[in-house]
């Protein structure tokens, strides 16, 4: 993702490859190494507790019972990789998952808030397995990140020819957007920061079918 503010191109993967989420090593890097430290300090500090109530092979059980869930958590969101080859949305954690984009049988707008950032991202559900969440736009006010523009326009025309999920109407959203920037909008006017900014304070995630992105599209005509 880049800022709204300056939409320089990004370095691409080879080949065919768009990236859309995790391709950055050094910030992969980072929020390993801070989940590593944030995850010791937590294990050490439960099982310091517990020790001094069950003794010392008790405190180790309670810190590896809270520090290793909590890191297999942290090593697959850091190896998580997500990136689009022609219609194929590539998904790679322990392994390697294909779902084809013109396929799939649900697509939903997913808005998530967190410490006052919101998340505007597209949730696809594939008939079988889990779904899939797409991030586009990291929102904190009037700032924030967004998916570049060559990433948008590819997963748009991935998402225009998906007729079992009516992809159409989520393509004309991420073109809605493109045209936005293209035309110089601030970061407040654009329609991804726009359907943001609509959601309603104090929930964790707010899930929005068809029927009601394909309204806010049809508002922005």
């Amino acid at each position: 993702m880049s800022e709204p503010e300056n939409r320089a191109a990004e370095p691409q993967p080879a080949g065919d490859r768009i990236a859309l989420h995790g391709d950055d090593p050094t910030i992969r890097r980072k929020r390993l190494v801070g989940g590593l430290i944030a995850i010791s300090l937590l294990a050490a500090a439960v099982g310091g507790i517990v020790g001094l109530f069950t003794g010392q092979e008790g405190g180790l059980i309670a810190a590896a019972l809270v520090g290793v869930p909590l890191l297999y958590l942290l090593l697959h969101n850091t190896r998580r990789r997500i990136w689009l080859e022609g219609s194929q949305l590539v998904v790679r954690t322990w392994g390697v998952r294909r779902i084809d984009l013109v396929a799939v049988e649900r697509i939903d707008v997913l808005i998530t808030e967190v410490r006052g950032a919101r998340t505007v991202a597209l949730m696809v559900s594939p008939a079988r397995g889990t779904g899939v969440k797409i991030d586009l736009a990291i929102y904190a006010g009037t700032r924030g990140r967004e998916l570049d523009i060559l990433a948008l326009r590819k997963l748009a025309n991935a998402l225009v020819n998906n007729t079992a999920a009516n992809g159409m109407v989520f393509s004309e959203l991420l073109v809605a957007q493109l045209r936005s920037e293209a035309k110089g909008d601030s970061a407040e006017a654009r329609p991804l920061h726009r359907l943001a900014a609509a959601a309603p304070s104090g929930k964790l995630a707010q899930r929005y079918p068809l029927q009601a992105v394909s309204k806010f599209v049809a508002s922005l005509e």
